[in-house]
């Protein structure tokens, strides 16, 4: 009777580069350790053929390996490999504080844009009957944005008429003099 192989769907590796990166001159380490992080994964993951192809790595382990230049990547990593059909997206276990703050500052930026995607298409079709029902209040405020937009351009084209004050124009070029002796 054939034993049935169970294949993880999520395993942690340290993964050791310095035996491969030594191997290669020091100008082509870091490409060498991204390879031989995707060979280490196929072979450990059970990828048929050991397909390197099948295996994506993640933008902030991508850059954590690039991130000392491509001479001296570092000498083992620690990922995360996920199975996802086919194939295996890896990423980075211990993210620097540096990458915690980008993750979090993008998840914030989407969350914004989906929170003002949201409510513009639910408000669409109440405009007709909105604009029909503009209260005093509504109108005054409707005018004091126009004129804050107008006080806005106002100020951009003071200090554009500022800047262009403080630079040289073409009448103002020096003429240098020339000798005497160089006319004749």
């Amino acid at each position: 009777m054939a034993k049935a192989k169970s294949i993880a769907n999520e395993r942690e590796y340290i993964i050791p580069l310095r035996r491969e990166i030594l191997k290669v001159p020091r100008h082509k380490r870091t490409p060498k350790a991204i390879k031989a992080i995707k060979q280490f994964l196929a072979k450990h993951m059970r990828i048929k053929d050991r397909d390197v192809s099948k295996i994506k790595l993640d933008d902030l382990l991508n850059k954590q390996i690039w991130n000392r230049g491509i001479k001296n990547p570092p000498t083992k990593i620690k990922v995360l490999a996920k199975r996802d059909g086919e194939n295996i997206k890896v990423t980075l276990v211990d993210l620097p504080e540096k990458a915690k703050f980008q993750i979090a500052r993008e998840e914030k930026k989407k969350k914004a844009l989906e929170a003002k995607k949201k409510p513009a298409k639910k408000e669409e079709p109440k405009k007709d009957e909105e604009k029909k029902e503009q209260t005093a209040e509504e109108k005054k405020e409707e005018s004091e944005k126009k004129e804050s937009a107008s006080e806005v351009k106002a100020a951009q084209a003071k200090t554009q008429a500022k800047e262009q004050k403080h630079t040289k124009s073409p009448k103002e070029k020096k003429v240098q003099p020339q000798r005497k002796a160089l006319q004749k």
